[in-house]
Protein backbone atom coordinates (compact mmCIF):
# COMPACT_ATOMS: atom_id res chain seq x y z
CA UNK A 1 0.00 0.00 0.00
CA UNK A 2 2.84 2.39 0.91
CA UNK A 3 4.70 1.59 -2.32
CA UNK A 4 1.50 2.22 -4.31
CA UNK A 5 1.02 5.56 -2.54
CA UNK A 6 4.60 6.64 -3.34
CA UNK A 7 4.09 5.83 -7.04
CA UNK A 8 0.76 7.71 -7.06
CA UNK A 9 2.42 10.78 -5.49
CA UNK A 10 5.25 10.68 -8.01
CA UNK A 11 2.70 10.48 -10.84
CA UNK A 12 0.71 13.38 -9.40
CA UNK A 13 3.85 15.53 -9.12
CA UNK A 14 4.74 14.76 -12.73
CA UNK A 15 1.21 15.73 -13.84
CA UNK A 16 1.35 19.02 -11.92
CA UNK A 17 4.72 19.80 -13.46
CA UNK A 18 3.36 19.14 -16.95
CA UNK A 19 0.29 21.34 -16.33
CA UNK A 20 2.53 24.16 -15.11
CA UNK A 21 4.48 24.40 -18.38
CA UNK A 22 3.82 27.57 -20.38
CA UNK A 23 3.36 27.49 -24.11
CA UNK A 24 5.79 29.78 -25.91
CA UNK A 25 4.21 32.54 -27.94
CA UNK A 26 5.28 33.73 -31.35
CA UNK A 27 8.76 35.17 -31.36
CA UNK A 28 9.59 33.69 -27.95
CA UNK A 29 12.18 31.00 -27.38
CA UNK A 30 11.17 28.21 -24.98
CA UNK A 31 13.89 27.43 -22.43
CA UNK A 32 14.84 23.85 -21.66
CA UNK A 33 14.23 23.40 -17.94
CA UNK A 34 14.58 19.62 -17.94
CA UNK A 35 16.65 18.38 -15.00
CA UNK A 36 18.76 15.24 -15.21
CA UNK A 37 17.47 13.47 -12.08
CA UNK A 38 17.84 9.79 -11.31
CA UNK A 39 14.66 8.23 -9.92
CA UNK A 40 15.37 5.61 -7.28
CA UNK A 41 13.27 2.49 -7.13
CA UNK A 42 11.17 2.82 -3.97
CA UNK A 43 11.49 -0.95 -3.39
CA UNK A 44 15.26 -0.56 -2.85
CA UNK A 45 15.25 2.76 -0.98
CA UNK A 46 16.69 2.37 2.52
CA UNK A 47 15.45 5.02 4.97
CA UNK A 48 16.36 5.40 8.65
CA UNK A 49 16.17 8.09 11.31
CA UNK A 50 17.74 9.07 14.61
CA UNK A 51 16.18 11.03 17.47
CA UNK A 52 18.00 14.34 17.82
CA UNK A 53 16.77 14.89 21.39
CA UNK A 54 18.39 11.60 22.44
CA UNK A 55 21.86 12.77 21.42
CA UNK A 56 22.06 14.83 24.63
CA UNK A 57 21.74 11.57 26.55
CA UNK A 58 23.60 8.99 24.47
CA UNK A 59 26.25 10.98 22.59
CA UNK A 60 29.07 11.28 25.16
CA UNK A 61 30.88 14.19 23.49
CA UNK A 62 27.64 16.18 23.17
CA UNK A 63 26.72 15.49 26.79
CA UNK A 64 30.16 16.45 28.09
CA UNK A 65 30.44 19.68 26.11
CA UNK A 66 26.85 20.65 26.94
CA UNK A 67 27.58 20.04 30.65
CA UNK A 68 30.69 22.24 30.49
CA UNK A 69 28.80 25.09 28.81
CA UNK A 70 25.93 24.76 31.30
CA UNK A 71 28.43 25.01 34.16
CA UNK A 72 30.03 28.11 32.62
CA UNK A 73 26.58 29.65 32.27
CA UNK A 74 25.84 29.02 35.95
CA UNK A 75 29.18 30.56 36.98
CA UNK A 76 28.40 33.64 34.87
CA UNK A 77 24.97 34.02 36.46
CA UNK A 78 26.37 33.56 39.98
CA UNK A 79 29.09 36.20 39.46
CA UNK A 80 26.52 38.57 37.96
CA UNK A 81 24.14 38.10 40.90
CA UNK A 82 27.00 38.53 43.39
CA UNK A 83 28.16 41.79 41.80
CA UNK A 84 24.59 43.06 41.67
CA UNK A 85 24.00 42.16 45.34
CA UNK A 86 27.21 43.95 46.38
CA UNK A 87 26.11 47.07 44.52
CA UNK A 88 22.63 46.99 46.08
CA UNK A 89 24.16 46.54 49.53
CA UNK A 90 26.48 49.52 48.99
CA UNK A 91 23.56 51.68 47.85
CA UNK A 92 21.44 50.73 50.88
CA UNK A 93 24.28 51.42 53.33
CA UNK A 94 24.94 54.79 51.70
CA UNK A 95 21.24 55.71 51.87
CA UNK A 96 21.11 54.83 55.57
CA UNK A 97 24.14 57.01 56.29
CA UNK A 98 22.64 59.85 54.25
CA UNK A 99 19.31 59.65 56.12
CA UNK A 100 21.22 59.65 59.41
CA UNK A 101 22.98 62.85 58.45
CA UNK A 102 26.36 61.13 58.54
CA UNK A 103 27.51 62.25 55.08
CA UNK A 104 28.80 65.58 53.93
CA UNK A 105 27.75 67.01 50.58
CA UNK A 106 31.15 66.13 49.12
CA UNK A 107 30.89 62.54 50.39
CA UNK A 108 27.42 62.19 48.85
CA UNK A 109 28.79 63.34 45.48
CA UNK A 110 31.64 60.83 45.70
CA UNK A 111 29.20 58.03 46.61
CA UNK A 112 26.97 58.93 43.65
CA UNK A 113 29.98 58.78 41.32
CA UNK A 114 31.03 55.43 42.80
CA UNK A 115 27.52 54.02 42.28
CA UNK A 116 27.47 55.17 38.64
CA UNK A 117 30.92 53.67 38.07
CA UNK A 118 29.92 50.32 39.60
CA UNK A 119 26.68 50.25 37.59
CA UNK A 120 28.67 50.83 34.40
CA UNK A 121 31.12 48.08 35.35
CA UNK A 122 28.26 45.68 36.09
CA UNK A 123 26.58 46.41 32.77
CA UNK A 124 29.88 46.06 30.91
CA UNK A 125 30.56 42.70 32.58
CA UNK A 126 27.06 41.47 31.75
CA UNK A 127 27.35 42.46 28.09
CA UNK A 128 30.99 41.46 27.50
CA UNK A 129 30.95 38.14 29.32
CA UNK A 130 27.43 37.37 28.13
CA UNK A 131 28.38 37.85 24.47
CA UNK A 132 31.57 35.84 25.01
CA UNK A 133 29.63 32.96 26.59
CA UNK A 134 26.99 33.04 23.85
CA UNK A 135 29.68 32.99 21.14
CA UNK A 136 31.52 30.11 22.81
CA UNK A 137 28.26 28.15 23.13
CA UNK A 138 27.46 28.67 19.44
CA UNK A 139 30.97 27.55 18.46
CA UNK A 140 30.58 24.42 20.57
CA UNK A 141 27.21 23.64 18.96
CA UNK A 142 28.67 24.22 15.49
CA UNK A 143 31.57 21.86 16.26
CA UNK A 144 29.19 19.19 17.56
CA UNK A 145 26.92 19.65 14.54
CA UNK A 146 29.86 19.29 12.15
CA UNK A 147 30.91 16.02 13.80
CA UNK A 148 27.37 14.65 13.68
CA UNK A 149 26.99 15.58 10.01
CA UNK A 150 30.33 14.03 9.08
CA UNK A 151 29.71 10.78 10.94
CA UNK A 152 26.08 10.61 9.75
CA UNK A 153 27.37 10.48 6.17
CA UNK A 154 29.95 7.82 7.05
CA UNK A 155 27.38 5.78 8.97
CA UNK A 156 24.90 5.94 6.09
CA UNK A 157 27.52 4.93 3.52
CA UNK A 158 28.75 2.03 5.66
CA UNK A 159 25.21 0.76 6.28
CA UNK A 160 23.77 1.38 2.81
CA UNK A 161 21.30 4.02 4.03
CA UNK A 162 19.98 6.23 1.23
CA UNK A 163 18.15 8.70 3.47
CA UNK A 164 18.97 9.37 7.15
CA UNK A 165 16.30 11.57 8.71
CA UNK A 166 16.50 13.65 11.90
CA UNK A 167 13.50 13.28 14.19
CA UNK A 168 13.05 15.92 16.91
CA UNK A 169 10.32 17.24 19.18
CA UNK A 170 8.46 19.97 17.32
CA UNK A 171 10.01 18.90 14.00
CA UNK A 172 8.25 18.34 10.69
CA UNK A 173 8.04 14.55 10.97
CA UNK A 174 4.79 13.70 12.74
CA UNK A 175 5.32 9.95 12.80
CA UNK A 176 7.81 7.45 11.49
CA UNK A 177 7.81 3.72 12.12
CA UNK A 178 10.13 2.63 14.97
CA UNK A 179 11.49 -0.06 12.66
CA UNK A 180 13.54 2.71 11.00
CA UNK A 181 14.96 4.01 14.31
CA UNK A 182 18.76 3.75 14.41
CA UNK A 183 19.27 6.18 17.32
CA UNK A 184 21.09 3.74 19.61
CA UNK A 185 23.45 2.17 17.04
CA UNK A 186 24.06 5.58 15.46
CA UNK A 187 25.00 7.22 18.78
CA UNK A 188 27.23 4.24 19.57
CA UNK A 189 28.89 4.87 16.21
CA UNK A 190 29.20 8.59 17.07
CA UNK A 191 30.89 7.76 20.39
CA UNK A 192 33.28 5.34 18.72
CA UNK A 193 34.27 7.61 15.84
CA UNK A 194 34.50 10.75 17.99
CA UNK A 195 36.80 8.94 20.42
CA UNK A 196 39.01 7.93 17.50
CA UNK A 197 39.01 11.49 16.17
CA UNK A 198 39.92 13.01 19.53
CA UNK A 199 42.64 10.41 20.07
CA UNK A 200 44.16 11.29 16.68
CA UNK A 201 44.07 15.01 17.62
CA UNK A 202 45.97 14.32 20.86
CA UNK A 203 48.69 12.28 19.16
Amino acid sequence: MKKHLILVLIGAMSLLAACGEKEGGEGTEELDTTADIQVLDSDGLKIAFYNQDSLRIYYDYYRERDSIMTQKGMIFQNVLQSKSAELQSYIMRSEERARGGLLSENEMIQIQQTIQQREAELMNYQQTEGVKLESETMNEMDAIGAKIQKFAQQYSEENGIDLLLIHATGGQIGYITPAMDVTIPFTEYLNQETEKLLSDDVQ
